[in-house]
């Protein structure tokens, strides 16, 4: 790159789009060398690298399909808001990071106005999971896609999607999971510690917490003391403390993310919500077992989904790794004895390791996925605008 001042427009619509997006900025000032100017929206994280987001990216951290049509006339009103902006600012290239339904409708709309505009996915759209149509669609608003599963190229290949290229996983170079990797290696179970982790939407641990209150009554009454940690947010601990108050067995409650890291490495087994945080600790090397419960609405549309799995390390691994259990399955009792295996040196135990050790080297990258990614979006511009960059 010349170094020449360069105008990003970016748009991430959670606290973790905001952590991609500002890794991926950091890393692209280093490379650049010129000045970077960003526009937008995006939180602290992206903030910090310069941005004035547009409002309050929180708006836009809804779940469910309910709660999305009660929010429809705002969403569509931020959708014409954060276009317009965008169109008059007159930037060089757009990143968009994960949030679909918000990111890809404006991208959807800029690209109309502004058409040699060069388009940077960050995170590829589960099009594996559902609405395989999705991918080939996106060919015309988007020129590339930067993904974080290494399935996911393959996928959007056969799928005819935009080219894609996996660009590593933040987590893969997270400091406090690289540290908590290491602090667990050689452990051998048999604390008798057990991690509760119910999701971070107030829906998820509502549905969750009662299954696990079984979980942790059976494992007690079978077992005699035991130690179970719950982490959580600051803006969720009420709702956790109030749903654990009158349980037989309380849980420790602990707050943030230091505290959650402790709770990985003293962890003997975690039985945990569908999501991320699966990951996290395939990749701490923290045995779990999935569950997740959704409302009535979604459970209408599961005939539309295409996936095996819902657990990341299932897909990654390409074979079943993580138990789960969804929906009516979920119960307590069955959590309670994949804890009593998980946590004892037992054949199960043995067999998840094999497979999360395959899933670590699956996931590795040659450069930190913030730097692999920014030397994408640089190559992406230049070939879209060779006169200037």
């Amino acid at each position: 790159m010349t170094g020449a001042p360069l105008k990003i427009a970016v748009i991430a619509g959670e606290v973790s789009g905001d952590l991609l997006g500002a890794d991926l900025i950091a890393a692209l000032k280093r490379i650049h060398g010129g000045p970077v100017e960003l526009v937008g929206v995006g939180g602290e994280g992206l903030q910090a690298e310069g941005l004035r987001s547009l409002f309050d990216f929180s708006e836009l951290s809804i779940m469910g399909i309910t709660q999305v049509l009660s929010r429809l006339p705002k969403l569509f009103g931020l959708i014409r808001r954060t276009t317009a902006e965008i169109i008059a600012a007159r930037p060089d290239i757009l990143l968009i990071i994960d949030s679909p339904d918000f990111t890809h409708r404006v991208a959807k709309r800029v690209r109309t106005a502004l058409p040699d505009l060069p388009v940077v996915d960050y995170v590829c759209p589960s099009v594996w999971a559902w609405k395989e149509y999705r991918a080939e669609r996106m060919l015309a608003y988007v020129d590339h896609v930067l993904a974080v599963l290494p399935f996911e190229p393959a996928t959007m290949q056969r799928l005819k999607g935009p080219a894609t290229t996996y660009v590593g996983h933040r987590l893969t170079a997270d400091p406090a999971l690289l540290e908590t990797r290491r602090l667990r290696a050689g452990r051998r179970p048999g604390n008798g510690t057990i991690l509760l982790l119910p999701g971070s939407r107030s829906s998820e641990i509502q549905k969750l917490l009662p299954h696990f209150e079984v979980a942790v009554s059976e494992l007690v009454a079978r077992n005699g003391p035991m130690c179970f940690i719950l982490p959580t947010m600051r803006h969720k601990e009420g709702l956790v403390r109030e749903l654990t108050a009158k349980w037989a067995v309380t849980p420790e409650i602990v707050v943030g993310a230091e505290a959650k890291w402790k709770a990985f490495v003293e962890a003997d087994a975690a039985m945990a919500a569908s999501g991320t945080v699966i990951l996290e600790l395939a990749l701490a090397d923290v045995p779990v077992v999935s569950a997740y419960r959704v409302d009535w609405i979604m459970r209408l549309l599961t005939s539309g989904i295409k996936t095996w799995t819902g657990a990341l390390p299932n897909l990654i691994a390409d074979y079943a790794v993580v138990p789960e259990y969804l929906n009516d399955v979920v119960r307590g009792a069955s959590l309670a004895r994949w804890m009593e295996r998980l946590s004892a040196d037992t054949y199960q135990l043995k067999a998840m390791k094999e497979g999360y050790e395959l899933i670590w080297q699956r996931m590795q990258t040659e450069k930190p996925p913030g730097e692999y990614a920014a030397e994408i979006l640089l190559d992406v511009l230049k070939k879209k605008k060779p006169g200037r960059f």
